[in-house]
């Protein structure tokens, strides 16, 4: 995947891009309840302004390129390609600055069983250009509230990649961690490292509350995001969050490894 139409055949090819397996009905729904400022859609996010769906759809549809029309309620969802690859580029841009200055980063990921591979060829790469990927709050319990109730996970590091786990859940052949909206890990992690006095991160890199928290806070933060993941978008809008790459996050993990390729080279680190 060396150049821009190489990659945008890709990402329509395993729709990760284009049609896309997110539902309209999903996205509107989560439109609707960041409306209402449900906590499980802003994962972390305080919106300065008031937002409500239709500001919401619009921005969505500006920023992902899906249907701004209010009266398309059910289907697929889509993702414009281009607005992807715009953004694979402003995020390579924020990587090779990173690795430029050698500045500590932070990784981080909701869905460990779909992206963990992504983010951690990116946290190879920089710690190759002498960048310290950080670890911080390794081991540390986080309670999280869930569909089932209040859950405590263990915050983990897999290849500098950190992630959640449910307790017992290390032994071998287990998944690679749980998905989590939850911007409390990010705050453990960011409130650990403070705590110790070592190195803070100039770039936090992940998704969902990853990204969210780590904005809020005001740490620089870049990511992925889905058509049903608002908040991360209006982040970006409102300057809390620097660039959020529209993507379905959810198909299969080696459908990413173009996307790692595509930002390394970009951010001229390949290998």
């Amino acid at each position: 995947m060396s150049t821009a139409a190489e990659l945008r055949a890709h990402l329509l090819a395993v729709r990760l891009a284009g049609v896309v397996g997110t539902s309209r009905e999903d996205s509107l729904r989560s439109y609707r309840l960041f409306a209402a400022r449900d906590p499980r859609v802003l994962i972390g996010i305080d919106p300065e302004r008031t937002w409500n769906q239709g500001d919401l759809l619009a921005l969505m549809a500006e920023k992902c390129g899906v249907s701004g029309d209010p009266r398309h309620t059910s289907g697929p969802d889509v993702i414009d390609p281009e607005r992807t690859l715009a953004a694979l580029d402003a995020f390579a841009e924020r990587i090779r600055e990173v690795a430029r200055r050698g500045a500590p980063v932070l990784f981080g990921t909701g869905h460990p069983q779909r992206l963990l591979g992504f983010y951690a060829g990116l946290a190879d790469a920089l710690s190759a250009a002498g960048c310290e990927v950080l670890s911080p709050a390794q081991g540390r319990c986080v309670d999280i509230l869930t569909r089932f109730g209040l859950r405590t996970h263990r915050l983990d590091y897999v290849r500098g990649v950190a992630l959640v786990r449910e307790p017992g859940a290390e032994r071998p052949g287990c998944e690679p961690g749980v998905h989590s909206h939850s911007p409390l890990p990010v705050r453990v992690a960011l409130e650990a490292a403070a705590e110790c006095g070592g190195s803070l991160p100039e770039l936090v890199v992940g998704d969902h509350g990853w990204v969210c928290g780590a904005g809020q806070l005001g740490f620089e933060a870049i990511g992925l995001a889905d058509t049903d993941d608002p908040a991360l978008f209006v982040g970006e809008a409102e300057g809390r969050v620097s660039v959020v790459v529209p993507v379905d996050d959810a198909v299969r993990s080696d459908c990413y490894r173009p996307l790692t390729r595509y930002v390394l080279k970009r951010a001229c680190l390949s290998q």
